[in-house]
């Protein structure tokens, strides 16, 4: 009898793995981690706005004259503590009869009617760099520009001043501390994802010990796997976090002017980077504690 033709065996895989459940539970982890680093992002991007348009109004003496005035500005755009837009100081000359003609449309009553002058004076309007946005500098700043010749008086809402850097002091404390807690959780859960997905192949690796495999034969392909594994998770949780970003913008149309587009990309690439080497020491561990455990510890 002729003899029957040997079946093709399969290679040996590392074992029933489960993949998907691997890459879906670190996806999920990063891309919670990465939402919570978009509301960082955006929060710091709306203090950086808000202190931005912070406005110091600068009121001159009335006999100064329009060659002063020149002069004057001049001075005060080449303050330190000056903002920039396009290259140019951010200096607004306000004439005492563009005041008036705003403050009679916003108020709907023509005071010059019953005075029979206008008291109020021409003025400049500067916006402060947000780096010099702090009670203590705009201090100095008022005391700077009130002994500048040709001003009378300098003035800004010091009590919404105090109030904005209060709030944002707070809110970046409590983010912060939040935000801790948060990657210490997610580090936790990747971690215990791999040891729960390497558990089904404890015996595989006690079994490549016994054929005198060498520790890191035995981990490589772990390593390598979980680290893939890793790399294709943080680019899943970027593609998501993306589309989010993308819809929320459409949704809400203001949050466009919050946008960020280089921290967006340093927190795609820190999830990238962030579930590779998760995957790899979470990995890595796992292994090590099967390559020391005895028989009856895998039982």
């Amino acid at each position: 009898m002729a003899a029957k033709p040997l079946k093709h065996t399969r290679k040996k895989k590392l074992g029933n793995y489960p993949h998907t459940m691997v890459i879906f539970s670190i996806t999920l982890a990063l891309f919670v981690i990465g939402s919570f680093g978009l509301l960082l992002i955006h929060a710091g991007k709306l203090s950086n706005l808000v202190k931005q348009n912070i406005e110091v109004q600068v009121y001159l003496d009335r006999d100064i004259t329009p060659l002063e005035v020149e002069k004057l500005k001049k001075t005060l755009g080449r303050k330190e503590y000056i903002a920039y837009e396009e290259n140019q100081p951010q200096v607004l000359f306000m004439s005492k009869e563009q005041g008036a003609k705003e403050f009679i449309d916003e108020s709907g009553e023509d005071f010059l009617t019953f005075l029979g002058e206008n008291p109020l004076r021409d003025a400049f309007i500067l916006r402060i760099n947000p780096e010099f946005a702090t009670s203590e500098n705009l201090k100095k700043i008022k005391q700077d520009l009130q002994n500048t010749l040709g001003v009378y008086e300098v003035d800004y809402v010091e009590s919404l001043i105090d109030s904005i850097n209060h709030n944002l002091r707070r809110v970046s404390i409590v983010l912060l501390a939040f935000a801790g807690i948060l990657v210490l959780v997610v580090i936790i859960l990747i971690n215990n994802t791999i040891k729960l997905a390497l558990f089904s192949q404890r015996f595989l690796i006690r079994s490549m010990q016994l054929v005198g495999a060498t520790s890191f034969f035995i981990q490589r392909p772990f390593l390598n796997r979980a680290t893939f594994q890793g790399l294709v998770s943080g680019a899943l949780a970027s593609i998501l976090l993306y589309a989010l970003l993308q819809y929320a913008y459409h949704e809400i149309s203001e949050l466009y002017l919050l946008r960020d587009e280089r921290q967006m990309l340093l927190l795609m690439a820190a999830l990238l980077i962030l579930g590779g080497v998760l995957g790899f020491f979470s990995s890595y561990r796992a292994v090590k504690k099967y390559l020391r455990a005895s028989l009856d510890d895998l039982y």
